[in-house]
């Protein structure tokens, strides 16, 4: 084991100006060299699932530096008032504040303070989907992000196996709300009609008496405990930091008391462990004596006892080690190692991960047959870019901006209409707004299936690691709303169950302590504060790409423009999951974004009155899933002025991977259109001269550019006509991310 001084020196830097990790650290090259359980080529060969959720980051925060990723190189983003790029947003000063880097090397980066994360300051920053004034309601530190020299076991992590760049909190909200979902698929039980919004769990005391207090809808893990498949959460309870929402349900406090033993506080604030130094009188869980008395108690007990951190994780390697390890593990970090803005930093939540990883991989036979997932609950309020797929926003007649092919009542598990819940104390009204999914947090998809630095863009949320677990145990969690399983997968896209030991890994070239991680953030702590920037640049991302896994969506969308005035866009969806397109008017942004959810084989119309609102004139900038982008603007009275009547219908060739543009002129006039590549290709442009009534088809092969496409379409003789249209054609074969990504 190398010294605390090795550590600084070899993860972070002498006060990070040191060189950072130029190779994987010994837990992930261990992790990378054991061969994945192979018996079925299925999901049946993974044994163990174990789930670390960790605190408070979002993906622009650690990650909008990283290659091959959607980060801050995204060429199509939400358009802001003015022109300016959505990363240059507004203060409560009125001035504009652009992402900066933390630096460790000069500041307190380490121990950067955390942001505003409420239902109703998220609900502000977020504001609908139009995302124009984030510090101004959640605070300038919001804005600061790290590069791989501050993190680089994360980076390491993200190059070695799969990261989602498109996994999203489920709610645009705090903890309490984000861990509910992740543990119960809800913010509420749907069959009577209840949700909560704000954290209210650590204020329930930890006294005998509280134990008939909290919520009381049934969780996931006692519909695992019903269906006789083995699980524990594992965490030390004297300091769990209220991570452990199980412990704010009735039955499982019940539970706790049944067994004999205080009701845990949930780490409230001013008793965590860690930072008083006393141990509190919790029971060391026994398997036996305390499953007999009552078997919820495995969900709120002291599953890893001990009085140092080191300790914390001695019953969960003696598990893995005995060959007793549960199929399905929740954990729950002490409060110092959780990553939590304030009592924790990146660098010991680092530590603690590369603990759980060596835990698991001390057994290859056990490591084999485990799927290690690690996400964080809610983004603090730190920025991240990527509009949120959340469900359509009400107008204040309470309309929808946008449409669903969701049935109103399927849609009604969306929005903030109901009371609060039985055992809840203090929420806010019900005031309509949309839930979520919230913004971009990281998921680290760490297995034998998942090696090789990919990344993965399927749109998912805290439900999809529900929905993993019933593909993998056949257990249903029915409290799942039909949207989330309708928009956001269940991760089996991130893994390669069928040829796992034949994928190429990525090339392998000191370990962490944690005294070494405790004293870097020490060090840390007695720097500067982070100053905001005197120069305000736009960040940037390193280019290049890395390789992606094959994606379920098959997106079109296409206008319809008539003299009278009107714009119609037709949605539709011939891939087999669901999508939610963003439709931001540039004429108007101060309206509502108008989002589509279309449903797998399914298709919607909606219309922009036009001439109403800019005397015919249009821009409509439409955002999909994974730089699905769509731009058409122009102007309707141009049909009557040239007699022409363009438009333009993108089509895709599944099996060989090309993408079609078929022209139309549906005037009375001949017209030539003109097709410019915007990215990929060094030729063209190239003309197609199409007569009144008739259309023209040019296609373009893609496999040079990884089935990646951007292209515009503009008319000779019809001035301010045009389309443009970029994303990439889904073959069913994996292939990279876009290789345009963070060029100029």
């Amino acid at each position: 084991m190398t010294s605390r001084r090795n550590f600084l020196q070899t993860a972070s830097g002498a006060g990070f100006a040191a060189a950072t990790l130029a190779a994987f650290p010994p837990s992930i090259r261990r992790a990378l060299a054991i061969p994945a359980n192979n018996a079925t080529g299925t999901i049946k060969d993974v044994e163990h699932v174990v789930i670390l959720m960790q605190e408070n980051r979002s993906f622009d925060h650690y990650f909008g530096t990283l290659k091959g990723v959607r980060g801050f190189g995204d060429r199509f983003t939400i358009p802001m008032p003015n022109d300016r790029k959505v990363w240059q947003q507004e203060r409560s000063t009125g001035a504009l504040l652009t992402p900066y880097h933390l630096d460790g090397s000069t500041n307190n980066a380490q121990r950067a303070d955390g942001a505003h994360h409420t239902w109703k300051d998220s609900q502000d920053a977020w504001d609908h989907g139009r995302m124009s004034q984030w510090p101004k309601h959640k605070k300038d530190i919001s804005m600061g992000y790290f590069k791989e020299k501050e993190i680089p076991f994360p980076f390491a992590l993200a190059n070695a196996f799969t990261l989602c760049d498109a996994y999203h909190c489920s709610m645009h909200t705090g903890t309490d709300a984000n861990r509910s979902f992740h543990l119960t698929g809800t913010n509420g039980p749907t069959a009577s009609g209840a949700a909560f919004v704000n954290n209210e769990w650590d204020a329930i005391d930890g006294l005998p008496s509280s134990a008939n207090i909290g919520y009381t809808w049934k969780t996931y893990a006692e519909r695992l405990e019903a269906a006789g498949v083995s699980w524990i959460s594992y965490q030390n309870m004297p300091d769990e930091w209220g991570d452990n929402m199980l412990g704010a349900f009735q039955q499982f406090r019940q539970a706790n008391l049944a067994s004999g033993f205080p009701v845990s506080s949930g780490g409230a604030p001013g008793r965590p462990y860690a930072q008083t130094g006393q141990a509190l009188p919790y029971h060391a869980y026994n398997p036996i004596t305390d499953n007999a008395a009552n078997p919820l108690y495995k969900g709120v007990a002291n599953t890893l006892p001990g009085t140092t951190p080191e300790a914390y994780l001695d019953a969960f390697k003696r598990d893995i080690q005995a060959g007793t390890l549960p199929q399905v593990s929740w954990m729950n970090a002490p409060s110092i190692y959780c990553e939590h803005p304030g009592p924790s930093s990146p660098v010991q939540g680092a530590w603690f991960i590369q603990e759980v990883l060596d835990a698991l991989t001390a057994n290859p036979e056990v490591w084999s047959k485990t799927v290690l997932l690690i996400n964080f609950d809610e983004n603090d309020g730190y920025f991240d870019h990527v509009p949120s797929p959340s469900a359509p926003s009400r107008n204040t007649d309470r309309s929808l901006a946008g449409k669903s092919t969701l049935s109103d009542a399927d849609m009604a598990f969306e929005y903030f209409d109901q009371p609060a819940p039985a055992g809840s104390r203090v929420q806010p009204a019900p005031d309509g707004r949309v839930y979520g999914p919230g913004p971009r947090v990281p998921l680290y998809v760490i297995s034998p299936w998942s090696r090789g630095g990919w990344v993965n863009s399927q749109v998912f949320d805290h439900t999809s690691v529900l929905r993993f677990l019933e593909q993998r145990f056949g257990v249903e969690e029915p409290n799942i709303s039909p949207y989330r399983r309708a928009v956001c997968g269940d991760l089996m896209t991130a893994f390669n169950f069928a040829t796992p030991n034949n994928e190429a890994l990525p090339a392998l070239n000191g370990r962490a302590t944690r005294d070494a991680a405790d004293q870097l953030r020490r060090a840390q702590q007695a720097l500067p504060a982070m100053p905001l920037p005197l120069d305000m640049q736009l960040p940037l991302q390193a280019s290049g790409t890395r390789p992606s896994r094959a994606l379920p969506y098959e997106l079109h969308t296409s206008a319809r423009t008539q003299a009278s005035g009107t714009v119609d866009l037709i949605f539709s969806n011939t891939g087999t999951q669901a999508a939610v397109f963003h439709v931001y008017d540039k004429y108007n942004l101060e309206r509502l974004p108008r989002r589509y959810v279309v449903e797998s084989g399914k298709s919607l119309t909606d219309t922009w009155n036009v001439f109403q609102d800019n005397l015919g004139q249009y821009d409509l900038w439409v955002l999909g899933p994974n730089g699905f982008h769509r731009h058409f603007k122009g102007d309707t009275n141009q049909i009557a002025t040239t007699q022409t009547q363009p438009e333009i219908r993108v089509c895709y060739d599944i099996a060989n991977g090309h993408v079609y543009a078929e022209m139309m002129n549906a005037g009375t006039q001949a017209c030539t259109f003109i097709i410019t590549p915007m990215a990929y290709r060094t030729d063209g442009p190239w003309t197609a001269a199409v007569e009144p009534s008739a259309t023209a088809s040019r296609h373009w092969p893609l496999a040079t550019s990884g089935q990646w496409y951007d292209f515009a379409i503009t008319v000779e003789n019809h001035p301010g006509f045009y389309r443009r249209f970029a994303g990439r054609v889904e073959t069913g074969r994996p292939t990279v991310s876009d290789p345009a990504m963070a060029t100029p």
